[in-house]
């Protein structure tokens, strides 16, 4: 087996939703070249790719802890920092020069065939340099999400032109369902839902957790949320339902059926619950849509992708729509109870993107055109 076979796959840190989205791919990509080595690279951590991918990874492949890209700062999951962003942003900018060097070397050291990256800019910048294919892989850029604030403080602009001639130097994007404008690309090709179709296990779960299996079962799908306090025990009160979250969490209090990720797919969770509560994101947008499940979302401030999500959400989902201070303050009963009177979503998406992206990737590792 030789190194220059090897794909480096880069991943955003800013949350979980990029490494879902990117684990549909790298699974797809495993069975689309097996012969090929993967090098996993991102700030999310090892234990959250071998959870994911499980068998999926092979003997050769490698997953190192490194960012290349901020996102936004968030105290939790609804709220952001701006501040607090800018700051790191900038801080980046300032060692961008030295990161991409440093990751020229690491590609040309380890022979890699091809770079994906979802959707930091430096590691595109670096395969340029190195002569191999960037493939960008993404529904926004960074650059777009920070041009707003450079309208209000012109500090912004290092990030925004940081990103720009970033992207401007990609060989191709891959553009993901709910697309925003992303013109520092030369060249974009759509691709479908990544997300495909769980298998429900509801009697599974409910022997697993002890919950109740003719109550309603609601996801919980945060990782973190500054909970007011009593809210917990304000919504656990309300009859009739079971209340689920999915690990890691971070969260005060107990009496919630937890699952664990490694025994039970995401997606198969997804395929058991009846109703999904989450920020709108990526990642849970293209699950539930996948999965056909109605979702209650919240307000979601500072983050630029929010109203194109929640047209997609209305387009394609049941759905109504919570205010933060409720869910704070874990009022979901009058959320709950509209949307037992939701109609069915009139518009699908086709799925099979993740097997779309792998064979486009694997063919530019093997020396494709773009």
């Amino acid at each position: 087996m030789h190194l220059d076979k090897s794909i480096a796959y880069y991943v955003s840190a800013h949350g979980y939703g990029h490494g879902v989205r990117s684990c549909d791919i790298l699974r797809a990509l495993r069975l689309a070249c097996p012969e090929r080595p993967i090098h996993i690279v991102s700030g999310l951590g090892e234990n959250f790719f071998r959870t994911r991918l499980g068998s999926a990874l092979g003997p050769a492949d490698t997953i190192r802890q490194a960012a290349f890209d901020v996102g936004m700062v968030q105290p939790d999951a609804i709220r952001t920092d701006v501040e607090a962003t800018r700051e790191r942003v900038l801080a980046l900018c300032g060692e961008a020069e030295k990161l991409i060097a440093s990751e020229q070397a690491n590609l040309e050291r380890n022979g890699i065939a091809a770079v994906v990256a979802d959707i930091p800019g430096i590691p595109l910048a670096a395969a340029k340099r190195a002569g191999i294919p960037a493939i960008a892989v993404g529904n926004f850029s960074w650059d777009w999400i920070y041009a707003p604030f450079l309208e209000q403080d012109p500090r912004w602009l290092p990030a925004v032109e940081h990103f720009r001639d970033c992207y401007a130097q990609a060989d191709l994007l891959l553009q993901l369902p709910f697309p925003c404008d992303m013109p520092a690309f030369r060249r974009i090709e759509t691709i479908p839902l990544l997300a495909t179709p769980g298998t429900g296990r509801r009697l599974e779960l409910a022997e697993r957790t002890g919950a109740a299996s003719d109550r309603t079962w609601v996801l919980l799908s945060f990782v973190s949320l500054q909970w007011e306090e009593g809210a917990i025990e304000r919504m656990q009160r309300l009859p009739g339902h079971e209340f689920f979250v999915v690990e890691p969490f971070d969260w005060p209090g107990d009496g919630f059926r937890v699952i664990d990720p490694k025994r039970v797919l995401f997606a198969d969770v997804l395929a058991s619950v009846d109703v999904v509560v989450s920020k709108p994101g990526f990642g849970i947008v293209s699950e539930c849509i996948a999965n056909a499940k109605p979702l209650i979302y919240a307000d979601r401030a500072d983050f630029r992708e929010y109203p194109v999500l929640v047209e997609a959400i209305r387009r394609h989902l049941r759905q109504v729509h919570i205010p933060s201070e409720r869910l704070y303050g874990g009022d979901l009963a009058e959320a709950l109870a509209q949307l037992a009177g939701q109609p069915a979503p009139t518009e699908s998406l086709a799925n099979g993107g993740a097997a779309v992206a792998a064979r486009r990737i694997a063919e530019l590792a093997r020396g494709g055109s773009a």
